[in-house]
This record gives structure tokens, C-alpha cells and sequence, in this order.
């Protein structure tokens, strides 16, 4: 039990981290209605271009900018791809990944590349959990960003551009016939998504002390598990936009406590993948469950 005590924090601090990637799961998934799967190269990307911007000399967050800024890029490249060449959404994002793949080893030079946290200057390490002081927490800090971005993300979806590009993942058809350019609405989203998976990806290298080329992979699973389980424990408590994206976040935070329980009671790791799916493919099924279960009941009534 204390080796799990032990080990709670860094579950914590790692949920919150993948909170953030989470959110811009959220954002395709929920508000556009697309199943985007670059998540899984632009997570990399972002922790590629943020370690080597940082052992090219640069500081911490000039480095996390230039992992946003390439996430994204990515983002772009899948947006333009499906709505100018008229690609469908979910190939478009499997080439994308499949290309990023290529882009991040050629950034790194190699297959993975390390950092060393006593000869720089990281935001967030695996170090700064405990012994530390309290601003310097790898947990106060994450949470700090992570409230941030969720009011950054509260306001632009209150704007006139954010209400549109809501308007165009609920129904494309009639934002079209108000005047709504859904395509630049797409390739924004799309843009804004990725740019938050690559600065999650950005912490996250910099919180395991490397980036590495296979790091995104099931990125989009670990991400569409937070979504499915914020909503199915916050759903009918967090109504609230702002919320919604909280929710997301403790739905990450839960995921990988369970994860950390599973580990500590002894299950094979080789089956943590299958679990992630097993996990996601129960809470998506809920819905229809309940669908079908109320059904019955009121044809028996």
C-alpha cells in the first residue's frame, strides 16, 4: 500500500498532462464531430520540437511556443486535407500521422532524445513531484496551466468565431446557410486541437526527461478514454462549457489512477493497452445501453 501512496502523485501529475491533450481530443471529437487521429503524431511533435529547441539553447517557453506552434501546423495539414482535397476526416488524419512520424525523426536526428533536468531549466519533471517547493510542483504547476487554458478556450468559444465553429460541428448544413464558412471553421479547430496536443506532448517530454519517436502512439485512445469517462462521472454535474473541459481533465486524472491500481495490484503491463480499450469501448457503449434500457421500460409501462 505505501509503494501505491508512493506512486499516486506522479499518476496525478501524469493525468493532469494528458488532461491538456485530452482537451484538444475534445474539441475534435465533441464540438466538431470529427474523429481525428493525428493526435497520435502531433503528441510526438510537440515533444520533439520542444527538446531539441531547449538543447538548441533556447528557454523553456520559447520552446513549448514553438511545440504549439508546430502542433498546430499539423493540425492544418489535416484540415487542409480534408476540406480542399476532400479527403474524409479520419484518412486525412492517418496520413498526417503517418508523415509526422518521418518529421519527428528527422527533428530528433534519432529515435528518442533525451534531457537533462540538472543542466536545464524544465517547466515540469518527474523530480519536482516531491522535495520541492510548492510552486515549483510539478502538480500546482500542470494545474496552473491546465485552469488557463480552459478559461482561454471558455472565452474564444464565447466569440463570435468560437460560436461558429461550435455551430459547425452541431450542424454544417445550416452554419452554411448562415453564412458560415465551415471549411476555414475545420481547418481552425483542427489547428487549435493539435496545437494543444503538441503543447501536452511538449510537457510531457520534458516531464519523463525525453521525447521519443513512439511516445503518441495510442494517444488518441488514452485521450477519447478521458473524454468518455469526465462525461460519464461529471456529465450530469458539469454542464457548463468551462466544466465540460474540467470534467475532461479529472477524466484523465482518473484514468491513470486506475491505471496506477491496475500496475500495483500486479496485471501484466503488456495488457495495459488492451485495457485502455477495453475501458473506452465500455463508457462509449453506456449511452446506447441506457437508450435501450429506458426503451424497455417505458414499452413495459
Amino acid at each position: 500500500m505505501i509503494s501505491l501512496m508512493n506512486a499516486l502523485p506522479g499518476a496525478v501529475a501524469q493525468g493532469l498532462i494528458w488532461g491538456i491533450m485530452a482537451i484538444g481530443v475534445y474539441i475534435t471529437y465533441r464540438v466538431l464531430d470529427i474523429a481525428d487521429l493525428t493526435v497520435d503524431g502531433s503528441l510526438g511533435t510537440g515533444g520533439a520540437v520542444c527538446i531539441m529547441l531547449m538543447l538548441s539553447g533556447h528557454n523553456v517557453w520559447v520552446s513549448m511556443a514553438g511545440a504549439l506552434l508546430a502542433g498546430m501546423l499539423a493540425g492544418m495539414a489535416t484540415g487542409l486535407l480534408h476540406t480542399f482535397m476532400g479527403i474524409p476526416a479520419i484518412l486525412s488524419g492517418i496520413l498526417t500521422q503517418l508523415g509526422l512520424y518521418s518529421v519527428n525523426l528527422k527533428t530528433m536526428g534519432k529515435a528518442n532524445q533525451a534531457i537533462n533536468v540538472d543542466k536545464f531549466d524544465l517547466l515540469v519533471s518527474l523530480r519536482f513531484i516531491k522535495g520541492v517547493p510548492f510552486f515549483q510542483n510539478t502538480i500546482l504547476v500542470v494545474a496552473l496551466l491546465l485552469i488557463l487554458l480552459i478559461g482561454i478556450l471558455y472565452w474564444f468559444f464565447g466569440t463570435e468565431l468560437g460560436c461558429s465553429l461550435r455551430a459547425t460541428g452541431c450542424n454544417d448544413k445550416m452554419a452554411r446557410a448562415q453564412g458560415i464558412n465551415t471549411d476555414f471553421n475545420r481547418v481552425l479547430g483542427l489547428m487549435l486541437s493539435n496545437g494543444l496536443v503538441a503543447f501536452a506532448g511538449a510537457l510531457l517530454s520534458q516531464y519523463q526527461g525525453f521525447a521519443d519517436i513512439n511516445m503518441g502512439r495510442g494517444a488518441i485512445v488514452i485521450g477519447l478514454a478521458a473524454v468518455i469517462i469526465g462525461e460519464a462521472v461529471f456529465g450530469r454535474i458539469f454542464r457548463n462549457f468551462a466544466l465540460r473541459l474540467l470534467a475532461v481533465g479529472f477524466g484523465s486524472i482518473i484514468y491513470y489512477l486506475v491505471l496506477q491500481v491496475v500496475i500495483w495490484m500486479g496485471i501484466d503491463t503488456d495488457l495495459l493497452k488492451l485495457l485502455s480499450a477495453a475501458v473506452v469501448a465500455v463508457f462509449l457503449g453506456i449511452p446506447t445501453w441506457k437508450g435501450r434500457y429506458m426503451s424497455r421500460a417505458g414499452k413495459r409501462r
